[in-house]
């Protein structure tokens, strides 16, 4: 959190940003469920996240074919 407040959007770009969510949706999780979820908290945080990429990527590689090199 501190380098969120002090980096402003920096911190939440895709690597690290990742990275932060998945420490965010710990934190959150064990405060809520307790030691069950440092297991599960970090993969429902970016469960969203992740699931758009894998689709988007789907998509793209539907769209677009590769070309052979000449």
């Amino acid at each position: 959190e501190p380098i969120v407040q002090w980096a402003g959007a920096g911190a939440t770009v895709p690597l690290c940003g990742f990275g932060y969510t998945l420490a965010k949706g710990t934190q959150e999780a064990v405060a809520s469920d307790g030691f069950l979820g440092a297991f599960m908290g970090g993969a429902a945080a970016c469960a969203g996240g992740v699931a758009a990429a894998v689709f988007f990527a789907l998509l793209a590689g539907t769209f677009f074919r590769p070309k052979g090199k000449p």
